[in-house]
């Protein structure tokens, strides 16, 4: 049986991603936003849980959203990927975090653990689309 086979030059291609397409910016942007907020007042929680108290968040945190769409292409599906990522880890963590509390058990060291997973992941995500 032969195989066939194609040459396909695809060094000049350019692949757009949603956000590149006319209309979609604004709408990415609010996704987005909203999802790395909702990570943030997971890990909020998550924080007083350890008994660590609310992180103040700095302008390089808050503004993620808009430098990854600034940057767009791959940078932008990372930073998107990354915060569906860290929100898979966060909601079910602090579900769990919860469930125990209101049983009276104490949660400090495992919320503890999932806080530094959180941080660790941040830092990953925030790398990035570093300021400028």
């Amino acid at each position: 049986m032969s195989a066939m086979s194609h040459e396909f030059d695809l060094s000049l291609a350019t692949v757009l991603s949603p956000a590149d397409k006319p209309g979609m910016r604004t709408d990415r942007l609010t996704a987005l936003t909203a999802q790395w907020e909702a990570v943030h007042e997971a890990a909020a929680a998550v924080g007083i849980l350890a008994q660590l108290g609310e992180e103040e968040e700095s302008e390089e945190i808050r503004s993620l959203p808009q430098r990854a769409l600034e940057l767009g292409g791959l940078n932008l599906e990372s930073v998107a990927r990354g915060v569906d990522d860290l929100a898979a880890v966060m909601q079910p963590g602090l579900r769990a975090l919860l469930s125990l509390t209101a049983t009276g058990h104490d949660t400090t060291s495992a919320a503890l653990t999932l806080w530094r997973e959180f941080h660790c992941a941040r830092a990953a995500i925030l790398a990035l689309a570093p300021p400028e």
